[in-house]
């Protein structure tokens, strides 16, 4: 089913006699019930201005018509959404929609925010073919619930999104990254904390591991006005003057094929295994590496472990008395349905989390089982 319209798609679910797996561009291997619900044709921009960093789009609108649009004016997304398409294997269009509902966030989050801090507004269908509009029509058993943080992340389980507006920023003047090679996790861990505890607003703090010839990189990356960059750089060598790093990239491309690597994951593209995400305090971050398990791409100063692991190997038992939570992004179908692809949540948050999808999905038809 591909609805054409946002009014199609509310005649549609009431009709519903099964479960559907809501599909946007298709990039991000979820699997589900055989029915399937696409917003693929809910696309295009429907407001954008610049003076007021404001776009609105429909769900279906592929990221990059977004991104090239905002750069023509030198803005942006500011939380860097990845395009995970080659570690995943699946082809497709990203699109908004698809981004917002797995809360998408690059490595500038650490200093700008996640996709659910820039979004404005929601429009969507719930479970029972109403159009609901953040800001708008409030409806009597939803009263209360922030509907725009709850459709982000929800990955389509809470009602399937037709429209979202976003607030994006000005693109930078120029970025450098700092990079040190070889550093081992307990002094990448220091790096993290000294950079993020000065006040030099460092946008990026990532390690990338071994790949090929190249050692592990610690990078760190600052953005802004020229001057102001120049600045806050020679701050950090002098901050770093005992330990300082082994490179300076200046040069655009190199610069973006860096963050590149962070955002998308290239260390684990083509490589075999599964890939988890784990989520923690980022002091936490070499209790859970433990000097184990050299694939792994570490951001947000310590907090997003990325990690490519043996088949069959839970990630999940190694956060045995350590705050946080583990997904599983790419398994075979069958480790998937075994180990689940979200960590099962605490019994009052279960609660909670049943009794939103209650009120919005009351049949249960949107992506059942994919949270639990």
């Amino acid at each position: 089913m591909k609805p054409e319209s946002e009014a199609e798609l509310a005649e549609i679910i009431p009709g519903l006699s099964e479960p559907v797996r809501i599909v946007g561009g298709g990039t991000r291997g979820v699997a589900g019930p055989e029915a399937e619900l696409s917003t693929a044709r809910l696309r295009g921009i429907t407001l954008y201005e610049p003076g007021a960093l404001t776009v609105v789009a429909r769900a279906g609108t592929p990221v990059v018509e977004i991104e090239t649009a905002l750069a023509a004016e030198n803005q942006q997304l500011a939380f860097e959404p990845a395009d995970y398409r080659a570690v995943l294997g699946t082809s497709g269009e990203p699109t908004i929609g698809g981004v917002v509902a797995a809360n998408i966030s690059g490595p500038r989050r650490i200093q700008a925010g996640a996709c659910r801090d820039f979004l404005l507004g929601v429009r969507f269908v719930d479970g029972r073919g109403q159009v609901i509009k953040n800001g708008g029509r409030v409806m009597k058993n939803v009263t209360g619930y922030d509907l725009v943080k709850l459709m982000a992340g929800s990955w389509g389980t809470l009602g399937v999104l037709t429209e979202v507006s976003l607030k994006v920023l000005p693109k930078s003047e120029t970025a450098a990254t700092l990079v040190w090679e070889g550093r081992d996790w307990a002094s990448t861990l220091k790096l993290f904390c000294d950079a993020l505890g000065a006040p030099f607003e460092v946008s990026g703090a990532a390690r990338l591991p071994e790949e090929g010839n190249q050692r592990a990189r610690t990078v760190l990356r600052v953005e802004g006005f020229e001057d102001s960059v120049k600045y806050r750089v020679s701050k950090l060598l002098e901050l770093f003057k005992d330990s300082g790093p082994d490179q300076v990239v200046t040069e655009p491309a190199e610069n973006a094929r860096v963050w590149g690597a962070v955002r998308n994951l290239k260390p684990f593209q083509g490589a075999s295994g599964n890939v988890w995400k784990t989520s923690v305090k980022p002091t936490d971050m070499t209790r859970v590496v433990n000097g184990s398990n050299p694939n792994r791409i570490i951001d947000w100063g310590g907090g997003l472990i990325w990690t490519l692991a043996p088949e069959g190997e839970d990630l999940r038992e190694a956060l045995d008395g350590i705050p946080g939570h583990s997904t599983l992004v790419r398994a075979a179908r069958s480790e998937m349905e075994m180990m689940g692809r979200f960590q099962q949540e605490d019994a009052g948050i279960q609660a909670l989390t049943q009794a939103i999808r209650e009120k919005l999905d009351p049949r249960g038809l949107f992506n059942p089982g994919l949270m639990g």
